[in-house]
């Protein structure tokens, strides 16, 4: 099967089709001659009349073809090794892990916090879905969403800086990054995030009135004095977990292809690359994952969330009590999970090797239904008003990816993985590294119709706001604005076809 595909792919970039000039030509891993191909595959279709080659195998060879369940993130990728499967499982052993406070009769699974927002990595990627607002803000926490902190950069910016590129945010002086409403036996949570929405109607140009909700946010409970006055807050979301190592393979030139900082083009559109510093290398790399695209690697991203929703050290963020700052005595004082025996950090390799492993390989789902006319419709309604200028169809991943189930894969994400304004209505005023307080990533869209599916709920954007595809793009502003009045004019059958168009992604 596998075999097949790969052969076809190849098949199909020597086919002679209309060259597209979308890309820099400056990719190393490609010879001039498939460097064209290549950029001919990954041009945007302008034939809806049928599905393009490939258009359902979202991810290339790696895409699974399982039972459309609640289990349908959660399967390795199709083209693993048998030997790889072993290390995904291990993986997922370990993502799944529950970690208990110390000390603990299970050494191996203590260090937890001690302040935390989650016991396990499985606990905000439920079925490695998207996480969601409180459906009861009264008797559920968070759980799978809670609020960054920062305070404005002053004279004392501990921010990393390198080459012009800083990465990161300033803390709350007590709070640190993140409000966390959980804590270990002894010590009190933080606090608890506190959302308030308002009902904004919205009415379209066949007249019909969609009603958006306006979230507001607060902090209540606090158990360590007041946040600090210029303290900024802005809710986040757990990200679906499918296609990463996918991602993390797509040639940074690619990428940097489609930013056009300046809209030279008078497209509306400026989409922007974040750069950041890689903890490991200690280099400026070009950011690709997170709700602002600030961090660059799979294994950074890991690190940073067994640091800051659980209370884990690692080898790349040894930080044993967690997001706990100095005025914080308390929980400073309290023991941590480190083990000399079991080597440095509470979480020490090949705990992170794995989990990284496991994210990177996790498949992506076949897409279903990519002939039905009114998903073509649909299609082309999402090209027409303008949705692939951001959200990037497809891309070949590297020739020189080390993980062979990565290499030379046709993807279908729909992202360019760049920063865009988007307007005030979704503006958290906040900026997290090179990123401002309007920026966002444009997130991918694959698995988005199967959001209910696995996650149990339809809600999207980085706080959960939008109850569905429909209310998601009313929200869209500021570089989107033009999309998002195109959707908004559309007669009711139209936006319906582009909605089954997302539906069957």
């Amino acid at each position: 099967m596998h075999a097949r595909l790969t052969i076809a792919l190849v098949a199909l970039l020597a086919s002679g089709l209309a060259f597209a000039e979308t890309g820099t030509g400056a990719r190393t891993d490609l010879t001039q001659k498939d460097l064209a191909r290549v950029q001919a595959v990954t041009a945007p279709t302008r034939d809806f009349s049928k599905p393009e080659s490939f258009e359902a195998k979202s991810a290339g060879a790696g895409t699974t073809t399982k039972i459309v369940n609640a289990d349908a993130f959660s399967h390795f990728m199709a083209n693993l090794s048998f030997e790889q499967e072993e290390s995904f499982k291990l993986g997922n052993a370990l993502f799944r892990k529950l970690w208990v406070s110390s000390p603990s009769s299970t050494q191996a699974s203590d260090g937890l916090g001690p302040l935390f927002n989650a016991r396990a990595c499985q606990s905000c990627h439920l079925k490695d879905g998207r996480g969601h607002t409180p459906f009861d803000a009264t008797r559920e926490s968070g759980v799978s969403m809670f609020l960054r902190l920062s305070v404005p950069p002053g004279d004392n910016d501990t921010r990393l800086a390198l080459d012009g590129v800083v990465a990161g945010e300033i803390g709350d002086p007590v709070y640190g990054t993140q409000l966390q409403d959980f804590a270990v036996p002894g010590l009190k949570a933080e606090g608890r995030m506190v959302v308030d929405y308002t009902d904004l109607p919205v009415t379209l140009g066949d007249g019909s009135v969609v009603m958006l909700r306006q979230p507001a946010y607060s902090v209540a409970d606090l158990a360590y004095g007041p946040l600090a006055d210029a303290v900024m807050l802005s809710p986040r979301v757990a990200p679906q977990m499918i296609g990463l190592g996918l991602v993390e393979e797509i040639p940074p030139e690619d990428i940097l292809a489609l930013a056009d900082p300046d809209d030279l083009n008078g497209d509306g559109i400026s989409g922007r690359a974040n750069w950041t510093i890689d903890p490991e290398s200690g280099s400026v790399m070009l950011g690709r994952f997170g709700w602002k695209a600030g961090m660059a690697t799979i294994r950074s991203q890991s690190a940073a969330a067994f640091a800051g929703d659980i209370g884990i050290s690692t080898p790349l963020v040894n930080l044993p009590h967690g997001d706990c700052t100095e005025r914080q005595t308390e929980c400073l004082a309290l023991p941590t999970g480190e083990q000399a025996r079991l080597g440095v950090s509470e979480a020490p390799d090949p705990v992170l090797d794995l989990v990284t492993f496991y994210s990177q390989t996790l498949g992506v789902p076949e897409r279903r239904d990519v002939g039905e006319p009114a998903v073509l419709r649909g299609k082309a309604a999402f090209y027409g008003a303008g949705c692939a200028s951001c959200h990037t169809p497809k891309f070949v991943t590297s020739r020189a990816a080390e993980n062979p189930a990565h290499k030379f894969q046709l993807i279908w994400p729909y992202s360019d993985f760049l920063l865009h304004d988007m307007g005030e209505g979704l503006a958290d005023h906040r900026p997290e590294g090179l990123a401002d307080g309007y920026e966002w990533r444009t997130p991918p869209l694959w698995g988005i119709g199967l959001t209910q599916t696995v996650s149990g709920h339809t809600q999207l954007l980085h706080d959960g706001r939008a109850r569905n595809a429909t209310e998601a793009i009313l929200w869209h502003g500021g570089e989107a604005q033009a999309a998002r009045d195109a959707f908004a004019g559309m007669e009711k059958s139209t936006r319906d076809d582009l909605i089954a168009f997302l539906e069957s992604l």
